[in-house]
């Protein structure tokens, strides 16, 4: 898998916005693409879903392209962590820390050739990301402070561009500079232009839908084709501003192909046969690749534990749709409401034996939603609450919670009502399905009965969307070492508060939505947070929010794999590390012609 660049991933943590590549096997061989007319340096990865949108701002799905098209003010070095320059030279930051003034490199160009300005960083955030017409989860990690106030931005002359927030933000440089700028020359008439629904036509525009030549971007790549289901194709964007020492333009590679392969076993077939550069290497097959490497002209590299969250998650909305329904079924939503039960569940599951059988032994504990080496990170050893197997212990709770066992040990409540409930998991990835079906066994041996319903990936995000389930074994694509970039996970009104997801923009009021006192701390937390720069007492405040989290647990934290990549040795210039993967510096790597 090759992850989106650490800008996007660590700034927005768009739904764990990863950005992954490769060749179906149903479609073709991926040689056969080559004509004698295209034999161009090329790369071939995969990804498992088709692209959403190829509108980023609308953008909620953690499979995209955007990485390759585009870029913010900054960028993070993968392999340290520090901002860098990127559409910026410079920047400077006010000594009251409200202010940042950013300075655009000079000559920058879009994908088409246009020139681009201090304007079109302008329209980006006034007239897309800061528009309330404009529903986008990127809002949620803007609002500053108490006030939820956005930050304002004015052009100060023909480079420059000045942000302001209306109290110090600690986050604010990564945040506001890591997000990517957007065209106003071929954007700005579909946001200013409002369809026969009274929404703006940008909402409706650049769908998958739309021709790919016509996606404008400013970054490594442009869309050359797309076939839906089968692959993404791109190419070098010649106008791109980064070049070498000797003055060559980057990148170097001239093209990259996205095939599209739902199953992970596909992608390893397809990986072993030779038909893609790279892969996500799953534990069940670590012995096997590993083993291959030196016949199949491959790496597998070790980044380490993945800073991916994967979790079993409850619906406690309590909430009804436009029809008076309950979004859940009130008898389920009290079940999932009793804190005792989701502690009990958080019990019942065997985590050692996912690790274990599922992992292959190469996994950790996720025990908290701050990635374990961030300096936020709380550890069970100072005082973090943990779940680890104790099924006796479940069951417990669940009869202090008023849940008894009847004559076939079956888990009921005192109104004598089966606890079953449907739990939702996506197709595509084995292991997590395994996962799935292991907490279904350990739910089974304390009398509850969950029903597994295995979908693809874009219908459970369209049950979770429309708030439509009942429980899920999900993920989150890590964050980076900042919790302020799981803001829009964590905050009540956020995009992504799954477990308790209220109305979002452009959406009506929900009848009955709740946001409990534990929420509300949260929310609390979380501004507090980023209101204070002292490093030791932010540490301090979101110690406190992880103790809510695994106290509360409306998320019930699983394993996490160890993240091995395998890259093919044709790969040159590769600085392969834990923090940024094996392609956070695509734009300076070459390949060797097979």
């Amino acid at each position: 898998m090759i992850k989106i660049s650490k800008r996007l991933r660590n700034l927005l943590l768009l739904f764990g916005l990863a950005i992954l590549s490769a060749i179906a096997l149903a479609s073709c061989n991926p040689v056969q693409l080559k004509t004698k007319a295209a034999q161009v340096p090329e790369l071939i990865f995969t990804t498992p879903s088709s692209p959403a949108t190829f509108n980023f701002p609308l953008n909620q799905s953690a499979f995209s392209v955007f990485g390759y098209l585009y870029e913010g003010l900054i960028t993070e070095n993968g392999e340290t962590g520090a901002i860098e320059p990127a559409l910026a030279e410079s920047w400077q930051i006010s000594e009251d820390k409200k202010q940042i003034v950013f300075t655009l490199k000079d000559g920058l160009k879009w994908s088409d050739g246009e020139p681009l300005t201090v304007d079109d960083v302008i329209f980006t955030y006034q007239d897309i990301y800061l528009n309330p017409k404009i529903p986008t989860d990127i809002k949620d990690i803007l609002k500053i402070g108490l006030s939820r106030a956005f930050p304002t931005v004015k052009k100060v002359d023909e480079r420059r561009v000045e942000f302001t927030v209306p109290e110090p933000f600690a986050p604010f440089l990564r945040f506001v500079g890591g997000l990517p700028i957007l065209p106003a020359h071929t954007l700005r008439e579909s946001v200013q232009t409002v369809g026969s629904n009274g929404n703006p036509k940008f909402l409706s525009t650049w769908g998958t839908d739309t021709d790919p030549q016509k996606i404008i971007g400013n970054g490594y790549y442009r869309m050359e084709s797309y076939a839906p289901s089968e692959r993404v194709i791109l190419r070098r964007n010649p106008y791109y501003w980064r070049k070498d020492a000797q003055g060559n333009p980057q990148p170097y590679i001239e093209r990259i192909v996205l095939q599209i392969i739902e199953s992970t076993d596909n992608q390893l077939v397809s990986f072993r046969s030779g038909q893609l550069d790279s892969l996500d290497v799953e534990p069940n097959s670590f012995s096997l690749l590993k083993n291959e490497a030196k016949r199949g002209k491959f790496n597998v590299y070790n980044g380490g534990p993945d800073s991916t969250t994967i979790f079993v998650g409850f619906n406690l909305n309590k909430a009804s749709n436009s029809k008076d329904q309950p979004l859940v079924d009130p008898i389920k939503s009290r079940w999932f409401n009793t804190v005792e039960f989701r502690q009990a569940v958080a019990y019942a599951i065997d985590r050692e034996t996912m690790k274990k059988n599922i992992f292959r032994g190469m996994g950790e504990y996720i025990n908290s939603p701050i990635y374990f080496k961030s300096p936020y990170y709380l550890s069970p050893e100072q005082g973090l609450k943990v779940y680890n197997h104790n099924p006796e212990k479940a069951k417990q709770l669940l009869l202090s919670a008023g849940f008894k066992y009847n004559s076939q040990n079956q888990l009921v409540d005192s109104e004598a009502n089966r606890v079953r409930f449907t739990m939702l998991v996506k197709a595509e990835d084995k292991t997590r399905t395994d996962m799935a079906i292991q907490v279904q066994k350990n739910l089974a041996d304390v009398g509850i009965q969950a029903d597994l319903q295995v979908l693809s990936f874009n219908a459970v995000l369209d049950k979770l969307t429309k708030r439509n389930w009942e429980c899920y074994v999900g993920g989150f694509g890590g964050g980076g070492v900042e919790p302020h970039s799981s803001f829009n996970i964590w905050s009540s009104s956020g995009g992504l508060h799954q477990f308790n997801q209220g109305p979002q923009l452009g959406e009506q009021p929900i009848k009955g939505w709740e946001v409990s006192e534990w929420e509300k701390e949260i929310d609390r937390l979380f501004v507090e947070g980023v209101r204070e720069l002292d490093e030791t007492k932010r540490k301090e405040i979101y110690a406190k929010f992880q103790q809510i989290t695994q106290e509360q647990v409306p998320f019930i934290y699983l394993v996490s794999k160890l993240s091995f990549q395998a890259v093919r040795d044709r790969v040159q210039n590769l600085k392969y590390s834990a923090l940024g993967g094996a392609f956070w510096n695509l734009y300076e790597l070459k390949v060797a012609q097979k």
